[in-house]
């Protein structure tokens, strides 16, 4: 377990100089932070200080990064590390901010416990727009802050506003090259610039994660298994427990379906063990040979130890990592479900399940499917209807596409409440829009251009 008060180790001293304070809670995370470094994208100072988080629901029941099999291989790159966790105890870091009478005094309590002196101090975070991340840049109030991308996410807008005083300090976004052509609208409506980290130093980084997870008793099968990718959705409160197992049956249905006789399911961490029973029983009826792995690996460590001939999923951020960086088969599920649940319209996952349904093959693709050619026009769209306060200057750009694009497919991302609300091509059915002196057609625009006043004004 890492500590949060540390005896100075190299690169520790208590003059002036410069301190990198990296803030990770993912293993994932931390591989992209390591790539990162390994591409010379943070220049050289005195010390390099790894802030470890767990957001884990209990914590105390779900292993911390530093913990993880393949973290030592990625340690090596920091000079020390310490645990937010144990420094803010027995708060949750999801949940605690300073009170900004405060903040002085836990600036000086962090510079103390971290060892930091009178050090400057950069920043790096990840998901900047809540905490823990947040926090750390509130706490060190002058510090330049960079952001390193939250997977498919970063696709999407800022989910919700931030301070200036933090955002204005926000100098660049790092993220992979997931999608190859779209650019990250996070962190737009600062100016921030985003910036590749190289694919291949990131895969440079899992080799050398996956040369440490041999202990874990995972070895190459000789026929290639499709691997089936959980997320836990009930936990987001998105899909009920049911709907979820449901969701892994149909997987797994879809697997066998296209003859796959040996399937993989990497379950999430903090998934119940009931499904994955219910799992065994499924695959058992249907004449497969099922393994579940209850080892925390990342995915993309599977995919070079599995070597899996499909890798299905809802909308992980893995199957694009398995898509563009291994050139592996994948495909879909549930993501129409997903589109219509998520709630409210502004709900982060949007732009991920929207990214992953517009160009991803669905599992019981009957050979029709086609990327859509035209997704970051899509993404503008969505984004626009997401945050249009943050983002006003993509109305434009959302009003074209959905003057131009809507049909049976796409309408699926939008929901015509929204549009109604924020005065959009769609709000109001084409059947009335011929309709211009009819009394109902009327009602409906005041209607429309009352609500889309009240969005603007309250921001929701």
């Amino acid at each position: 377990m890492a500590s949060s008060f540390l005896f100075p180790a190299r690169g520790t001293h208590a003059g002036t100089g410069t301190t990198q304070v990296f803030c990770v809670s993912t293993l994932y995370g931390a591989a992209t932070l390591a790539a990162a470094i390994d591409a010379g994208l943070f220049r050289p100072v005195g010390r390099r200080l790894l802030v470890v988080s767990n957001n884990a629901g209990s914590p105390e029941l779900s292993p911390s990064v530093d913990e993880m099999p393949g973290f030592e291989q990625l340690r090596g790159r920091f000079d020390d590390l310490v645990s937010w966790n144990e420094t803010i105890a027995p708060f949750h870091p999801g949940g605690w901010a300073p009170r900004p009478d405060d903040i002085p005094i836990w600036e000086r309590h962090l510079r103390l416990a971290w060892h930091l002196g009178d050090d400057s101090v950069e920043l790096i975070v990840e998901s900047i727009q809540v905490n823990p991340a947040l926090a750390i840049a509130q706490i060190f109030t002058g510090a330049p802050v960079e952001v390193y991308a939250d997977g498919l996410m970063s696709y999407g807008p800022t989910r919700s506003k931030i301070e200036p005083l933090v955002g204005e300090r926000v100098r660049r976004l790092l993220h992979l090259d997931l999608v190859p052509g779209l650019k990250p609208l996070l962190l737009t409506e600062f100016g921030v610039e985003p910036e590749l980290v190289p694919t291949d130093a990131f895969t440079r980084v899992l080799d050398e994660l996956t040369d440490d997870v041999s202990a874990t008793g995972i070895e190459t099968p000789s026929v290639p298994p499709a691997l089936l990718l959980g997320q836990y959705l009930s936990a987001l409160g998105i899909l009920s427990e049911r709907e979820e197992e449901d969701l892994h049956i149909r997987m797994v249905r879809g697997a066998v379906a296209l003859g796959h006789t040996h399937v993989v399911f990497k379950p999430h961490p903090s998934a119940p063990a009931v499904w994955s029973r219910l799992l065994e029983r499924e695959a058992e009826k249907l004449g497969a040979d099922l393994t579940i792995l209850d080892s925390p690996v990342l995915a993309e460590v599977l995919y070079r130890r599995l070597k899996p001939a499909l890798v299905v999923g809802c909308f992980s951020t893995a199957l694009f990592t398995a898509s563009a960086f291994y050139g592996l088969p994948v495909a879909r599920t549930g993501t129409e479900l997903l589109l219509e649940r998520l709630a409210p319209y502004q709900n982060s996952n949007r732009v991920p399940v929207t990214i992953v349904d517009a160009l991803l093959p669905p599992l019981d693709d009957d050979g029709k499917h086609r990327p859509d050619a035209r997704v970051a026009e899509l993404v503008a769209a969505v984004g626009y209807a997401m945050q249009p306060q943050i983002y006003p200057e993509l109305r434009p750009a959302a009003e074209a596409y959905l003057s131009q694009q809507l049909n049976q497919y796409t309408w699926r991302y939008f929901k015509r409440r929204r549009l109604t609300a924020l005065a959009l091509p769609g709000a109001v059915p084409a059947q009335l829009a011929r309709l211009p002196r009819n009394a109902t057609a009327r009602r409906m625009v005041r209607r429309a251009r009352k609500l889309r006043r009240t969005v603007l004004r309250t921001g929701s």
